[in-house]
């Protein structure tokens, strides 16, 4: 009988616990309609004596954190979860016996915010508190940007004052780095700089209503994105930096933990799955389209010629090189972002002892795609001589500088330096002939680019990305934002370039 009396105990206990977690809900409820439907409002609400003890800023540090999970900082529950505006941390539900009365009884801390619905409360006397002066603080939790706004954000160059004192300009804010996630930061401060990316997920009202298959979680990651980007570009921030950690929990749980906050990943292999990812949630296939194919999606042409293996002897080759299996064929394709391989690092020193850095012209990789350069693509079975020519395109067009190479002992780095230019890149010559009659803007400036410095398993991520505002190019590390010449960007490490075609609008 032990076991059943338990039981009963335990289920009680937890309706209990769910009864006072929401019994916040019941009294609204209750209290908000008296008599005919007449709503009356409780004569404190704007009367509230405790606004005065409400801490945005303990200084040198921000108390009014929103950028973690919202979660109980005891019951770690993420449901009715409110805020304390006095010392910032998380609390479960507001009633009788919850986890925020009993801290609003236990340090005398009054005023509470629902993270959900973005009320403010008076504990423990349990009324709603309205007031204008708090309005700063609900819109750091949930910034909003009208159509106005966001049109003009490349238009301007304005310099804003965080609560903190410090002056930022939007979307040139510094992202936390909470371990070992500057592979992420990089791509996520590249995209927040694409203006059609950036302006559709501004606008909450672009994707809220895309329906996903039940238990499907990579909507999380929208979301997650979404309302990072819109507090990068938040006017209003109390600083001038943003923590990623919400959005990144959504990387690690809906890359089943490939991706993860405390081992450095690769920058290119999280934006090709961040890419493909993002695409499926929002509902995109290969027919139908996303925000992200518009902006990044060209085509090419492919022609591989299987070759006969290596070991086999002449005779054998060239009768197999004349069977149809060994003719070159011709297949087409999309791509979200073009690789360029570089040459071979030289394995010598120079005189003085010192490794020579190489460097080689953008041109010079970009032939790959000229029609006519070969290139043997060795797999595990076959060998492939293939070479490509572009067809199409994209408004945003990534370039992505093939820099390591792994076998099954390590992983080796080239140094070698690619000399781009940041205005004017053009790839006419890299299209076929029909395309070149078709494509009316085919040259390029840079947006954005993504530097890796350092060991390939110890380095360190940095980007450097272009205010269109100000016409201005800065330099991103974590939280570090500095201004930097265009001169000394050519100079770095190059691993993502995002590149804008010019004259060109996204439709």
């Amino acid at each position: 009988m032990l076991p059943h009396k338990l039981t009963v105990v335990m289920v009680s206990l937890k309706r209990q616990r769910e009864a006072e977690v929401n019994d916040d809900d019941n009294e609204d409820r209750v209290s908000a309609k008296i008599g005919r439907g007449r709503v009356v409002e409780d004569r404190r609400s704007r009367h509230c004596p405790y606004l005065d003890t409400i801490n945005r800023q303990d200084k040198p540090s921000i108390v009014l954190d929103f950028d973690f999970e919202k979660l109980c900082s005891i019951s770690l529950s993420h449901i009715n979860v409110y805020a304390c505006l006095i010392c910032g941390k998380y609390f479960q539900g507001r009633g009788l016996k919850s986890h925020a009365y009993t801290h609003s009884v236990q340090f005398t801390h009054h005023v509470f915010l629902n993270l959900h619905t973005l009320k403010f409360y008076c504990l423990p006397d349990n009324y709603e508190i309205i007031d204008s002066s708090l309005e700063d603080i609900t819109y750091v939790l949930k910034p909003t940007f009208t159509k106005q706004h966001i049109a003009g954000l490349d238009k301007q160059g304005k310099l804003y004052r965080a609560y903190d004192g410090t002056t930022y300009l939007p979307g040139i804010v510094g992202l936390n780095n909470i371990k070992a996630n500057d592979y992420a930061n990089v791509v996520l401060q590249a995209f927040s700089n694409v203006p059609p990316l950036r302006n559709y997920f501004l606008e909450e009202e672009n994707y809220k209503d895309i329906r996903r298959p039940p238990g499907d979680i990579m909507f999380l990651l929208v979301q997650r994105f979404g309302e990072l980007m819109r507090k990068l570009w938040n006017p209003r921030n109390f600083k001038a930096h943003v923590s990623p950690h919400e959005m990144l929990q959504a990387v690690v749980l809906c890359s089943k933990k490939n991706f993860q906050i405390t081992k450095q990943g690769d920058a290119v292999d999280f934006m090709t799955w961040f890419l493909n990812a993002l695409h499926g949630a929002l509902g995109g296939t290969k027919k139908k389209p996303s925000i992200l194919t518009k902006a990044f999606q060209g085509s090419m042409r492919i022609f591989s010629k299987k070759l006969p293996h290596p070991d086999l002897p002449p005779e054998e080759k060239e009768a197999l090189l004349v069977t149809q299996e060994y003719q070159e064929q011709m297949s087409e394709s999309t791509f979200l972002f073009l690789t360029l391989d570089l040459p071979t690092a030289p394995l010598y020193k120079d005189e003085k002892e010192q490794l020579i850095i190489p460097q080689v012209p953008l041109f010079n990789i970009l032939a790959k795609f000229n029609g006519s350069t070969e290139k043997e693509y060795k797999t595990y079975k076959e060998n492939f001589l293939k070479r490509f020519q572009l067809t199409k395109l994209p408004p945003y067009l990534v370039f992505c500088i093939k820099r390591f190479t792994k076998n099954n002992f390590f992983v080796e780095k080239n140094p070698t330096i690619v000399n781009f230019p940041i205005t004017n890149v053009d790839l006419r010559e890299y299209l076929t002939e029909e395309a070149q009659t078709t494509e009316k803007n085919t040259t390029y400036d840079l947006v954005a680019n993504v530097v890796h410095d350092g060991k390939p398993t110890e380095g360190a991520y940095r980007i450097h990305v272009l205010h269109h505002g100000t016409g201005k190019w800065y330099e991103m590390q974590d939280l570090q934002v500095t201004d930097i010449l265009p001169q000394m960007i050519t100079l770095s490490e190059a691993y993502i370039q995002a590149n804008l075609e010019e004259t060109r609008e996204l439709q």
